[in-house]
């Protein structure tokens, strides 16, 4: 099911051709607030240069608008909670909050503002748009897979997405790192970034 706008590389044929709009998509359009209660965003890092480190933000919010009729007016916020980060290890997430890293009693948040969508085949999406960590913005794309909607037991209309993305952390300005006697450092640069969401939509306003 079509979410986002589908790339044509044929101009002639998108310049002439009428698409029929989707009923079961048109009936997606609407704004929907992440359920923070089942969804998580996430981070993958190699620790040591030989094992992965997992952690999560347990306090995040945001909003997907979605416009089935012209979906490329489609769109996504979300705010993340610095302070919220969860590794498993406290004094490793007292680290991760301290200036070494994201300072989060000076920047308490990270966000995302998309700025585009598009399709890439099926149920597969590019999301792009902003990511700003402590006091950096820059562009980032996310690719998601759309896993379908529902209403739940409780009458509310869920869409649900899921994806990764891999970014180098020294872009956003986190560059602490301790070098390794054997070779190497201790954090690898790169980072994947993982997203599984769940949002509710908002009831249409009277």
């Amino acid at each position: 099911m079509a979410l986002f706008n589908r790339k044509n590389n044929n101009e002639a044929a998108s310049a002439t051709a009428t698409l029929a709009v989707d009923p079961a998509l048109a009936a997606l359009t609407g704004t929907y607030t992440i359920d923070p209660a089942h969804s998580s965003i996430g981070f993958t890092v190699r620790h040591a240069m030989v094992t992965n480190v997992r952690g999560s933000f347990g306090e995040h919010e945001g909003t997907l608008v979605l416009d089935g009729s012209a979906p490329s007016r489609s769109s996504a916020s979300i705010d993340v909670k610095i302070a919220s980060v969860d590794t498993g290890i406290a004094d490793r997430d007292g680290h991760l909050v301290s200036g070494d890293f994201f300072d989060a009693e000076t920047f308490p948040l990270m966000t995302f503002r998309s700025t585009q969508a598009e399709q890439l085949g099926g149920d597969t999406y590019r999301v792009t748009g902003d990511l700003t960590i402590k006091d950096v913005t820059r562009p980032l794309s996310i690719d998601l897979e759309f896993n379908g909607s529902a209403t739940d037991v409780y009458g509310n209309e869920r869409v649900g997405f899921e994806g990764s993305t891999n970014i180098l952390r020294s872009d956003w300005g986190l560059t602490w790192n301790a070098a390794l006697e054997t070779g190497g450092v201790m954090v690898s640069d790169k980072v994947k970034l993982n997203f599984d969401i769940s949002a509710i939509k908002a009831a249409p306003q009277a």
